[in-house]
């Protein structure tokens, strides 16, 4: 990581501290066009109220994105900003969404771009618009491409690199790497760095991830079929949740491993069941893009110095469950 990232990243910290002890609920992740959120209140000192629009390409139910969504809520409670928030996993539909959002001219527009080429005409609709874009969570490789001025996530070759020596370092034989949505970048330079950093056989399997009954199904027989897969790695916590339950039902002996959490696969890291997570921080990147776009708005501020601000990765694992679990089970990690 460079000098200037480092440097970022710390300012990051330093911000997230300053404003830890705003709080706010979520409606949770279903798909909404019109979900206007204000983190619960909000804080008139920080200046006249702002208006964003945050278009994800989060499913409906995503367990992952209701972080985001707590971090950006209370962010805009600290921050006297209202924002719209709508989310389709579609690319296609999500640049809908995402024209929609420009046309009602927010103040700044909120996004994670997947499937750059998809949306991108859509997002640089906004930058023509004179409206700031940040980005967060997908699009890091592209994200000066398709017109983010700032980006907060996560590197996934890096990540995806420093958990595939993990596995090597844990002797691991045969890798089994779930890819839950076939196509997003993300997702695949994550397998990708995993095959990097570990060196030995990993194998790619798709799945549909809408339907965890499929995926389950899917995994069962292929741990049925190939004794010799040592571990699986999943991309997200609902498809380690759902591959411990095809390891039991397929009497399999593979130690399950996955990037991303939530609070029932946080439980389930206390109990054994899964080995580890890979963290990139999902809150930090929600409540960051919210804030960083109002310091922008309201003082010309910046952050990144036209690089990408990294909020991961790092290992959720016995040695810090303990201390993570408090804050996962308040929705915050």
């Amino acid at each position: 990581m460079s000098r200037r990232v480092r440097r970022s990243l710390a300012l990051v910290t330093a911000a997230c501290l300053a404003f830890a002890g705003a709080a706010c609920s979520s409606q949770g992740g279903a798909q909404e066009e019109a979900d206007t959120n204000s983190g619960g209140g909000t804080n008139s000192g920080a200046g006249p109220q702002l208006k964003m629009a945050m278009v994800t390409h989060a499913p409906a139910g995503d367990t992952f994105f209701d972080i985001i969504r707590k971090g950006a809520d209370a962010a805009a409670a600290a921050n006297n900003v209202e924002y719209t928030y709508s989310n389709d996993g579609d690319p296609t539909r999500q640049a809908v969404l995402i024209e929609n959002a420009v046309n009602a001219k927010p103040d700044a527009l909120l996004v994670s771009v997947p499937a750059p080429e998809a949306v991108k005409g859509a997002v640089q609709k906004a930058v023509a618009a004179g409206i700031p874009v940040v980005g967060f969570n997908a699009g890091r490789e592209t994200f000066k491409d398709w017109g983010a001025m700032m980006y907060f996530g996560q590197d996934e070759t890096i990540a995806g690199r420093a958990a595939g020596e993990r596995l090597k370092g844990e002797g691991a034989g045969k890798v089994l790497c779930v890819i839950q949505a076939q196509g997003q970048s993300q997702l695949e330079a994550r397998c990708n760095g995993v095959r990097e950093g570990f060196g030995g056989q990993v194998e790619n399997i798709n799945v549909t991830g809408t339907d965890l009954t499929s995926v389950r199904s899917t995994l069962e027989s292929k741990l049925r079929q190939d004794p010799a897969i040592t571990h699986v790695m999943t991309l997200g916590a609902p498809f380690a949740l759902t591959a411990a339950q095809a390891k039991q039902t397929a009497g399999s002996k593979a130690t399950i491993v996955t990037f991303d959490t939530n609070a029932e696969l946080v439980g389930k890291i206390e109990s054994g069941e899964i080995a580890w997570a890979v963290d990139q921080q999902p809150y930090l990147q929600g409540y960051m893009s919210v804030t960083a776009a109002a310091f922008y708005l309201r003082n010309g501020n910046t952050l990144g110095g036209g690089q990408e601000v990294l909020t991961g990765p790092s290992f959720i694992d016995k040695s810090n469950i303990a201390n993570v679990s408090k804050y996962a089970k308040a929705g915050t990690r």
